[in-house]
């Protein structure tokens, strides 16, 4: 009975996935690599990926102008001049586009993971703004531009996840 040996579980592993470091790891990111099975539809990526950017951009400039229009001392900031932001947003927005489907590639339920690195991603993208707030920039200007990292993620998140949801995982 002790003597007997396992059958393989998977492509000759003995030990089954989760009994593992990496395959507990795995589980929990729910990691389980339908590659390419469960990708969205290009033409709703594209669709989606427009209307992030557009979303984003168009956030931004509402967070920009309701900030000097609330706290005068605002008008003028640097950082709330339309190109300074616009192109650090799109830039942005595109490679949290393009992780979409390569999180879809990793994992059947890639909603959960993708939000996850979206909030992860979003977080450490405030260290810019905790350093210029701590260097002396203006408070409001500051928390201004956190809740432009904010937006991105509140528009870009369901953007891709609903415009172009992942596929259902062929049985």
């Amino acid at each position: 009975m002790g003597s007997e040996k396992r059958p393989p579980t998977v492509t000759g592993m003995t030990t089954p996935p989760k009994a593992t470091l990496g395959g507990r790891v795995g589980a929990l990111a729910r990691i389980d690599l339908p590659r390419g099975a469960a990708q969205p539809s290009p033409l709703r990526f594209v669709l989606a990926t427009v209307v992030a950017v557009a979303g984003s951009l168009l956030a931004c400039w509402l967070l920009a102008a309701a900030a000097q229009l609330l706290v005068p001392s605002t008008r003028g900031y640097d950082h709330f001049r339309f190109p300074d932001y616009a192109k650090l947003t799109v830039i942005g927005v595109v490679i949290a586009c393009l992780a979409w489907p390569v999180v879809t590639w990793f994992s059947s339920e890639a909603r959960r993971v993708f939000l996850v690195l979206a909030v992860l991603v979003t977080v450490a993208s405030l260290a810019p703004d905790v350093w210029i707030g701590i260097h002396g920039q203006p408070a409001a200007g500051v928390l201004t531009l956190v809740l432009m990292h904010v937006a991105l993620l509140v528009v870009t998140y369901p953007a891709l996840v609903l415009i172009a949801p992942q596929r259902p995982v062929p049985a």
